[in-house]
C-alpha cells in the first residue's frame, strides 16, 4: 500500500509572507470602506487600486497556503499590486486611514517580493 506523499509544512518565510497578505488584504477592506463613505473623485480612482491589492493579497495567501506551484509567480503579482496600492493611498497624506494601508501595502510587498525570489533559481 502506498502513501500519498505529506504537503511540505509552510516555511516560517511563507508563514509570514501569508499574514502580510492577510493583513493587507483586511486593511484594503476597511479603507475600501472608508472610502466609500468619504466619496469624491480622488477615493474613486484609489478604490481601483485598493480592490486589486485586495483581492490580489487573498489569492496570494490562498496558493500559498495551498502549496500551489504558482505561488512564487503570484506573489510577484502581488508585490506589484501592493506597490501601486501605496503609492495610491500615499495620494492623501493627511488622511491616517490612507497612510496605515500604506504601510501595509509596502510590507506585504516586500515579502512577497523575497517569495517570489525564493522560488527563482
Amino acid at each position: 500500500m502506498t502513501q500519498s506523499p505529506a504537503m511540505p509544512a509552510l516555511t516560517q518565510q511563507m508563514q509570514d509572507c501569508i499574514a502580510a497578505c492577510m493583513d493587507c488584504h483586511s486593511i484594503c477592506e476597511e479603507t475600501m470602506s472608508s472610502c466609500m463613505q468619504k466619496g469624491g473623485q480622488q477615493q474613486m480612482q484609489i478604490m481601483r487600486a485598493l480592490m486589486d491589492c485586495s483581492e490580489t493579497t487573498r489569492m496570494c495567501a490562498d496558493m500559498m497556503m495551498r502549496r500551489s506551484p504558482m505561488h512564487t509567480d503570484m506573489c510577484a503579482l502581488c508585490a506589484k499590486a501592493c506597490d501601486m496600492c501605496a503609492e495610491a493611498c500615499t495620494a492623501m497624506p493627511d488622511d491616517q486611514q490612507m497612510m496605515r494601508c500604506a504601510e501595509a501595502c509596502r510590507r506585504c510587498a516586500e515579502t512577497c517580493r523575497a517569495m517570489a525570489g525564493a522560488g527563482r533559481v
